[in-house]
């Protein structure tokens, strides 16, 4: 793309925002802040859009951040930006993932290998995802051995909801905040996809109030590495060498499409938080490793 083309997509996006929140009170809002990437650059982005604004960037510490990342919002949140606040999920991510399951492949997959394993071939739903011959959202045939009595691994979708959506929520309900801003892009693939399919970047309630605002929703990774070097913005040293990490989400994440690659860079290089992975995650990345990653 030319340099036209992605001024164009930062001029709209910062009159969307301007659209949007016109009529939103700043102590109604936060923003769903990870030290990642996109949300970093989601938060230049609110400031360049509403100059002076009061908004909240929340931080979920939820136990399985990198030590760079928790390290770099801390430093953002002393010498930057008071407006960081930082809340703990509170959650024994080992206990959890034995009782409610792992993460596999994707959340859209994961939730049907759940449904399978609680309610069988009964539902529709899931007949239709076994049978959806190789469909953007059907299971993969090198998975399809997941929805057997032989595989006994037990799958969910429920860690992103225990690690992030309830701590969340229990911020937004104590503090009485209304709107979530997120750096969430379609461009990432999956469920975020069909979200951004079914609601564009604006998520409302029934009686059309603003629940949830995605203003990267459309945004490319060129536009985001191109407004990161126009702006001059600092990330968490991950992204750069010898590190170079695509996403920084919890680490090891076997939603990861990358985590193969990750996990090396973390062996050799932050090897505590690899060993640490490597507990955490152990039987979905046995899987993995038996299968051949996730080249599905």
């Amino acid at each position: 793309m030319k340099t036209e083309d992605f001024e164009l997509t930062l001029f709209d996006r910062v009159e969307m925002i301007r659209s949007v929140m016109q009529h939103i009170p700043d102590d109604l809002a936060y923003i769903s802040y990870s030290g990642g990437k996109d949300s970093t650059v989601l938060s230049h982005l609110i400031d360049e859009a509403l100059p002076g604004n009061r908004i909240k960037r929340v931080f979920c510490n939820t136990g399985m951040e990198h030590v760079s990342i928790v390290d770099y919002v801390k430093e953002q949140q002393k010498k930057k930006d008071p407006r960081i606040e930082i809340i703990l999920a509170g959650v024994n991510v080992k206990k959890m993932l034995e009782e409610d399951g792992y993460p596999f492949k994707s959340k859209i997959h994961s939730e049907f290998v759940e449904r399978y394993q609680n309610s069988g071939l009964k539902l529709k739903s899931v007949q239709k995802y076994i049978a959806g011959g190789g469909g953007r959202y059907s299971c993969p045939k090198k998975l399809l051995y997941q929805f057997t009595d032989e595989f006994k691994l037990k799958i969910s979708q429920k860690c992103c909801a225990n690690l992030k959506k309830k701590p969340f929520a229990r911020y937004a309900k104590e503090t009485g905040k209304t709107l979530t801003l997120t750096g969430v892009r379609a461009g990432e693939g999956g469920i975020r996809e069909f979200q951004a399919d079914n609601h564009g970047c604006v998520f409302r309630n029934k009686d059309g109030t603003i629940h949830k605002f995605n203003p990267l929703s459309p945004c490319s990774d060129a536009f985001i590495d191109w407004y990161i070097k126009k702006r001059k913005i600092e990330l968490c040293e991950l992204y750069y060498d010898p590190f170079n990490f695509k996403r920084t989400g919890c680490k090891g994440c076997p939603y990861n499409i990358h985590i193969k690659e990750d996990l090396e860079q973390m062996k050799q290089f932050i090897p505590n938080e690899y060993t640490q992975c490597e507990l955490i995650w152990k039987p979905v990345y046995d899987e993995y490793r038996r299968i051949g990653y996730r080249n599905l």
